[in-house]
């Protein structure tokens, strides 16, 4: 099976944590945005978009990149993402971007992650240590699922 993995990881790296962890379980290809080839996610059996999450939403990056994203019927993919506050809840936009394109969602993963944005920042942040060796086991897991 051949795998893609979009991820975009701006702040302190919390997302490339969590790709890293998933890209060798699935022995698959890592890329920022910036670097997909829209016209080569054909040759790709299953892609993974992630990023942290901003105000609610994946960042605007990886949304316009699922909003340039060719039809793509029935192609699996999965979801992932990190955030200091409840990571469970911010698919949505990218979940529904996504569907729109054609694609099936096969899976969905989250996890917290250290966060200094406004109100954070003068505390040192939320989530210190996250993710955490347990969080990027909980990523392998994840990602073993779905190979």
């Amino acid at each position: 099976m051949k795998v893609l993995i979009i991820c975009l990881s701006i702040c302190h790296q919390n997302t490339a944590k969590i790709a890293k962890a998933m890209a060798e379980v699935l022995q698959a290809d890592l890329k920022k945005p910036s670097e997909v080839d829209v016209d080569g996610l054909a040759d790709y059996d299953l892609i993974g978009f992630g990023s942290g999450i901003f105000f609610t939403k994946h960042h605007k990056t990886l949304l316009g990149l699922a909003d340039k994203l060719p039809e793509m019927k029935s192609k699996k993919a999965f979801i992932f993402s990190t955030s200091g506050l409840n990571y469970r809840r911010f698919n949505r936009a990218l979940r529904n971007k996504l569907k729109n394109k054609g694609f099936n969602i096969i899976g969905e993963f989250g996890s917290y992650g250290l966060d200094t944005w406004g109100p954070f920042k003068p505390i040192g942040g939320i989530r210190k240590g996250r993710p955490n060796e347990k969080d990027v086991e909980r990523a392998r897991e994840f990602a073993r699922g779905l190979g």
